[in-house]
């Protein structure tokens, strides 16, 4: 796998991560700690693209 391609799969996780998180805050009853741990794999995959970039 290129690097290119790499940094696109892991922009395309990034996306999938951010639309998923908006979808469950939209429920009163979802748990802040799933929350969290979604928030904390973008954060992650942010940091890895950048590294990368």
């Amino acid at each position: 796998m290129s690097l290119s391609s790499h940094i696109t799969e892991l922009k395309k996780k990034h996306e999938e991560l951010s639309t998923k998180v908006a979808s469950i805050q939209n429920y009163p009853s979802t748990d802040p700690l799933a929350v969290a741990e979604l928030k904390k794999q973008k954060l992650k995959l942010k940091e890895e693209i950048s590294r990368l970039s």
